[in-house]
């Protein structure tokens, strides 16, 4: 036995690495429906390179009894390894209790073989293993993590329980490999306590109407469960608090997709680009919308030949009347700016949802950060109004998706709702979201148009009654230079004058309707010793801070922006000056602290704390925490966040 007894906990975290293209994202969604399926809640994020198959990846995952998952945690209780970089790589993130299970076969492979391991991490593994005294191998590196960090060991015989299933299922030795990864996913069913009979609701979700596969998937299993029994329950989890009723199982990709569904989406164009193209595959998954026998129409799916190109066919679609959006990350974006700039003179109501990543250029493209705020408030030639908006997790997001189309017609701009690769990767157990009090408005419609329409007729106010091309009687022109009421090219002073006041006066009209408090930005937590500013998807890591910091006698807030044009100003202000200036804390992944240079520009205060991270990797509670203490105890100005690999 590897415990003395059977630990019971709230939650169980686990790391299950191995090669990009080894399954791991299966090994995920299999765990993630099994542990659903009785009653816990899971979130699950995924690293990994941006190559097709062979470089280090890894999933982390939480499942707790109690509580809704939104971010990741330090310290897991499981790192699963698939081959021997995933053990040379995340040795270091054991501590007290951690369980390594690993392939026996393998502990022998030293950190010079190893030929897709960065450089600078060899050195790294090198640096520590040495030092300590322990052979830069496998063996060594597990050796260190149960004598210096006090981990437990699980070495697995992986040829063994292969070469088993293949003489058992009578399949090629090549065949019985591709199921590797079932050998964690089973060692990890077994020890916190779950049967076979969940495994197979996972296996049957993941390769659903492939017999043959979920078969040989539970055959694995069953190996796997008859060689760990004496260890089943070791880490079982407590039974579920509060178990969801109806409950489904999303990536950030999927909830933003099922949002514009329900927000009445017909057309979307995109180029694929990480992370945003998996949004549009759902999308495509779904093009035909059936509600029983009765049909609701279908989204246009169109994959363009480039971003250009995406957004020039949505601003067509928007102006046929479609509900239209289109989705990037960074480098796409970039390519749009010149018909963002189009957009935002004819005044199309188009929306583009942008998935941040690191950059700059290519930067590392399947690697996260908040660094395109400022891209997102600022890019395009000349002024020119647009909505920003950005969401937290994934109940925004669904619900941000709705609002985004709704706000694109109702004012006649561009929408830019910005989420990054943590939310759009990460995949959580969540209840459907109500439908209640949703909506969808199309804005200021000219039903009745004939032919002395003017599409830019702002005598009732900077949003004119729109027609669709095409609409029977309309003649309208869409030149992208400037233009009178009917869409005329003209150059005359008083007419610019008079027309670009009206489109620079839908953010006011916006920043007068749509409420500051809770909509563009919320306050969350109960009390006064610190404040932590910040937006998009460390809202997750930073509510969960605030609840362990609140156990260490500190008690703090978070204020969350969610809107940043128009800027909530008036409230954020009020917030900020509610607590001692040297306790106000920017929180960012990225470099500059954007967000707290668009509260500077827009309140004319200055955030002089700041917790920022850059490494491309999510912002981890614990390190998070930490990095408070230090600046409300210790007085530090600025902290830069590591950790993860």
């Amino acid at each position: 036995m590897l415990w003395q007894s059977v630990f019971f906990m709230e939650e169980a975290r686990f790391l299950l690495g191995g090669p990009q293209g080894s399954g791991l994202e299966a090994a995920a969604q299999v765990l993630a429906s099994a542990y659903a399926v009785r009653g816990y809640r899971v979130y699950s994020t995924r690293e990994y390179h941006s190559n097709i198959i062979g470089r280090h990846s890894y999933i982390l995952v939480r499942v707790s009894s109690r509580r809704q998952l939104w971010a990741p945690r330090e310290s897991p209780h499981i790192i699963a390894a698939l081959d021997a970089e995933t053990v040379l790589t995340h040795f270091p993130e054991a501590v007290e209790g951690t369980l390594l299970i690993y392939d026996s076969g393998q502990a022998g492979v030293g950190v010079d073989k190893i030929h897709s391991m960065e450089p600078e991490a060899k050195l790294r593994v090198k640096g520590v293993l040495e030092e300590g005294g322990y052979p830069a191998t496998v063996e060594g590196a597990a050796s260190y993590a149960r004598d210096v960090l006090g981990a437990k060991l699980l070495p697995l015989d992986f040829n063994g329980l292969l070469s088993s299933l293949s003489e058992k299922l009578g399949i090629p030795r090549a065949r019985a490999r591709r199921l590797t990864n079932t050998i964690l996913v089973s060692a990890i069913a077994l020890l916190t306590g779950l049967g076979l009979d969940e495994l197979r609701v996972g296996f049957e979700r993941r390769f659903r109407g492939r017999r043959g596969v979920v078969e040989a998937n539970m055959a694995l299993a069953g190996m796997v469960y008859e060689m760990l029994e004496g260890l089943k329950g070791s880490l079982r989890l407590d039974d579920p608090e509060d178990p969801p009723g109806e409950y489904f199982i999303a990536s950030g990709n999927d909830v933003v997709a099922m949002g514009k569904v329900v927000g009445g989406l017909r057309f979307q164009a995109y180029y694929p680009i990480t992370p945003a193209a998996d949004e549009s595959m759902t999308l495509e998954a779904h093009e035909n919308l059936d509600a029983g026998e009765a049909s609701l129409g279908g989204v246009v799916v169109f994959q363009t030949e480039d971003e250009i190109a995406a957004i020039a066919s949505t601003i067509g679609a928007a102006l046929a009347g479609a509900r239209a959006a289109t989705a990037t990350s960074g480098p796409g974006f970039d390519l749009m700016a010149e018909g963002l700039s189009y957009a935002g003179m004819i005044e199309a109501p188009i929306v583009v949802t942008f998935y941040q990543r690191a950059g700059p250029s290519t930067g590392m493209a399947t690697r996260g950060g908040q660094q395109d705020l400022y891209a997102a408030l600022f890019s395009g030639h000349g002024e020119f109004p647009r909505i920003v908006l950005a969401s937290g997790d994934h109940v925004e997001a669904f619900y941000d998706s709705v609002k985004a189309l709704n706000w694109a017609e109702r004012y006649q701009l561009p929408v830019i709702h910005l989420l990054d690769k943590f939310l759009a990767n990460s995949i959580v157990t969540m209840e459907p979201p109500s439908l209640r009090g949703v909506r969808i408005d199309r804005g200021l419609l000219a039903r009745d148009a004939g032919p002395g329409y003017e599409r830019f007729d702002k005598r009732g106010g900077p949003v004119s009654p729109r027609a669709f091309i095409g609409q029977e009687g309309v003649v309208s022109w869409h030149t992208g230079n400037e233009h009178d009421e009917r869409g005329h090219t003209t150059e005359d002073p008083v007419t610019r004058l008079n027309m670009h006041r009206a489109r620079m006066e839908k953010l006011r009209l916006a920043d007068s309707e749509i409420p500051e408090e809770g909509e563009r930005a919320a306050l969350y937590g109960d009390g006064g010793d610190f404040l932590l500013v910040g937006w998009g998807s460390v809202k997750g890591a930073a509510l969960e801070a605030l609840e362990l910091l609140k156990g260490e006698g500190l008690r703090g807030s978070y204020l969350h922006l969610r809107v940043f044009n128009p800027f909530p100003s008036r409230y954020v202000l009020e917030v900020l000056k509610s607590f001692p200036e040297d306790r106000v804390i920017a929180v960012e992944a990225n470099y500059l602290a954007q967000a707290a240079g668009l509260v500077a520009m827009n309140t004319g205060y200055r955030i002089g704390r700041r917790i920022v991270k850059w490494t491309g990797r999510p912002v981890y509670v614990e390190e998070l925490a930490r990095a408070v203490v230090r600046i409300v105890e210790d007085g530090s100005v600025e902290e830069v966040l590591e950790y993860g690999a």
